[in-house]
């Protein structure tokens, strides 16, 4: 046992824990004023709801004892087994039990990330349903494929530090699900949804990136190098991925602003996280430029096909996380992490074959699986909101309040 990781993780975990209501706030923002409180509800109650799951399933589903490489057993379900005592299998120098409060941290903030691509039009019982689902259905196993001892992605060696694949391109892919299924809002290619509070939307930036650290840094498991090496690639992708979205929207529409700046922002946040604990610091800033530049497209792409991706989780999320966790197989270096692997431009392609692999796999089970789900919950109980609800707000249609006194 080791004090000093047990407090870095503790305090990982608190970093991560903060950028839900973070998640909140930045999807609030951007939403009208009718669906603030509604929007924050979605993020806010998946701190209820995936804690409860994971207590009782999906820290055994996703790091218990191997079943077939697919997922793991429930023989420490409600955490029987669970203790103080350091694990064998995921971290030797902190208690089990902080792994277990770690992970779950993360296990919360991914479906909360999927409501952004259908804000403004669920209505609450049938999203929870789906988020609970969801978690046993799609996290869980992609999270003991990538993670777990046994899992048939880390067998063959595919990657992902921080949950490139296990966050962010699963909640990508459900929210095309979710697009594709729920349909737009009402007006939408009609009229402007504009944002309603751009500065809370940037407070939820802030929060985002701080508890970015916690996110991406902890998954050392260990106050050691290689937290560090995380660490400051996750500055250092975060920030140029904001450099290029603001200067890929000044060129092309003449004047920069702050949404988009917080969208890049997020965007090389996201794609660095699969590759942070494996690339140099040049290669950090490689990996956020080009994610400012692939999730810009991404985003914009959106009004072509008519999706109505309401904050653009696809094209950040999704997009950002399998990007990343592609070019982990091309920046990767033993120089930055002794104990990684090396990628393409360090002189083996090996890697980025297994990485393609598990973007792929990952990607395809998540889509589809999720669209499954939303389909058949659709059917039964009705994800929409009437027409006169959505006129009304989920604020008051949903939750009975409003968040401005006018």
């Amino acid at each position: 046992m080791n004090g000093a990781d047990t407090a870095f993780i503790l305090a990982a975990a608190g970093l991560v824990l903060l950028m839900t209501p973070g998640l909140a706030l930045f999807y609030g923002g951007m939403v009208r004023g009718k669906n603030v409180l509604g929007t924050i509800m979605q993020s806010l109650i998946m701190i209820s709801i995936i804690s409860i799951e994971w207590v009782y399933f999906g820290y055994s589903m996703s790091f218990g004892p191997d079943v077939g490489g697919f997922i793991g057993d429930l023989s420490w379900f409600a955490l029987h087994g669970v203790t103080n005592a350091p694990s064998s299998q995921y971290a030797t120098t902190i208690p089990q039990t902080v792994f277990m409060i770690y992970q779950c941290m993360f296990a919360i903030i991914t479906p909360a990330l999927i409501t952004g691509a259908f804000a403004e039009r669920v209505r609450f019982a049938p999203f929870a349903l789906f988020s609970l689902l969801w978690a046993l259905l799609v996290y869980n196993p992609v999270c003991h494929w990538v993670w777990g001892s046994g899992g048939w992605l880390a067998k063959i060696g595919v990657l992902d530090f921080a949950g490139g694949l296990v966050v962010h391109a699963t909640c990508g892919m459900a929210a095309l699900a979710s697009v594709m299924v729920i349909g737009p809002r009402k007006g939408y290619g009609q009229r402007s949804f504009m944002p309603h509070n751009l500065p809370m939307t940037m407070l939820g930036t802030g929060l985002l990136w701080f508890g970015w650290f916690g996110f991406n840094a902890g998954s050392a498991l260990a106050a050691n190098d290689v937290a560090a090496t995380a660490f400051v690639a996750t500055h250092l992708g975060g920030m140029a991925g904001m450099a290029m979205w603001t200067l890929m929207e000044w060129w092309r529409l003449g004047k920069p602003t702050t949404l988009g700046a917080a969208s890049g922002a997020v965007a090389g946040l996201a794609t660095i996280t699969p590759a942070a604990g494996f690339v140099s610091p040049n290669g950090a800033i490689a990996i956020g430029l080009i994610a400012g530049l692939v999730c810009y497209g991404a985003v914009n792409l959106k009004s072509k096909l008519q999706f109505d991706d309401s904050l653009d989780v696809v094209g950040i999320h999704g997009v950002g996380g399998i990007t990343g966790t592609i070019l982990l197989g091309i920046f990767a270096t033993k120089a930055a992490n002794p104990g990684g692997v090396n990628g393409l431009l360090a002189g083996s392609s090996a890697q980025l074959g297994h990485q393609i692999i598990g973007a792929v796999a990952v990607s395809a089970y998540a889509f589809i699986v999720s669209w499954l789900l939303l389909k058949a919950i659709h059917a039964t109980m009705g994800l929409r909101l009437s027409e006169d609800a959505e006129v009304e707000g989920l604020d008051s249609a949903e939750h009975t309040e409003t968040a401005y006194n006018t």
